[in-house]
């Protein structure tokens, strides 16, 4: 859950020393990719680097690392110093650890003092996190919702925009930009360039504003990569229909994605939905 992590790793922030630990080079099957992290103090463990004997023997090795790295003066039992310091071990998942993926790969370590300066500590955290598609939403219906509940352990920011007001809950995560918007197709100005787009307004007619200023913005910019609208082939029928009467192509109409989801996943329950969508937008992400 990779905003949760990242919101618990700031709150220990300065609290107590952490060590933070890495996945670095890997071979073979692997439990996690390279950029995998966790945070360990002597208390918390936040996020995970694939779980199992691995993880364990990680844990143990930060903590003793964090235990016994001291400033170089001699002195027993010296805190730790103010700068970070790092170490590195090599493990094989083999018999010896009851993990038969049969790679290797190499756990960085790094200390993180409760003395960081805030800059450091935001460079820091900075550096743990995962880079983050943006997402256009378009519709605080149920659906929406649950798209929104959905991406909050995702590496998506969302822009949720919705012509309604009291739409939207009051608790949302940083990561997520709401913008009250009348008319709604307006707000296809104020999407950041590369952003995918999620069209599912309470209105057909909404819907369609929303689509073609898309378009229009597609073919004057060429910055919107992925253009999803939820509905059914009969809808989409009548839609490109009427982007075609407005002058647009049919190679600009291939552009848009209708319905959106993972085919084969019939559910039309919000969750359902929700849960077929952010499969597809995770699988495009790893494309």
């Amino acid at each position: 859950m990779i905003a949760n992590d990242l919101a618990r790793a700031r709150a220990l922030l300065g609290t107590c020393t952490l060590v933070v630990v890495r996945v670095g080079q890997v071979q073979g099957s692997v439990p996690r990719e390279t950029g995998a992290w966790m945070v360990v103090s002597t208390d918390h463990v936040i996020g995970t680097i694939g779980g199992g004997r691995l993880e364990w023997d990680a844990i143990a090795y930060a903590r003793h690392f964090m235990a016994g790295v001291r400033q170089p003066t001699g002195a027993a039992n010296t805190p730790l110093s103010d700068a970070s310091l790092t170490d590195s071990k090599h493990f094989k998942l083999g018999p010896s650890l009851g993990q038969c993926c049969g790679g290797a790969l190499d756990i960085l370590f790094e200390t993180i003092p409760a003395t960081l300066t805030p800059e450091r500590q935001a460079q820091w955290l900075q550096a743990l996190d995962v880079p983050r598609q943006p997402i256009a939403l378009f519709g605080g219906g149920h659906v929406g919702h649950a798209l929104e509940m959905a991406m909050r352990a995702l590496p998506f920011d969302l822009f949720w925009v919705d012509s309604r007001d009291g739409i939207f809950p009051d608790d949302l995560p940083p990561h997520v930009l709401a913008e009250h918007s009348s008319p709604v197709h307006d707000a296809v100005a104020d999407i950041k360039p590369g952003a995918w787009v999620l069209i599912m307004s309470f209105s057909h007619a909404e819907d369609l504003d929303v689509l073609l200023a898309c378009l229009a913005r597609q073919r004057a910019h060429g910055d919107l990569p992925f253009i999803g609208l939820i509905g059914s082939a009969t809808k989409w029928a009548s839609f490109s229909s009427r982007a075609r009467a407005r002058g647009f192509t049919p190679s600009e109409l291939d552009h848009i994605t209708c319905p959106i989801g993972l085919p084969g996943i019939a559910g039309k329950e919000p969750a359902v939905i929700a849960a077929s969508v952010v499969a597809q937008l995770l699988g495009l992400r790893a494309a």
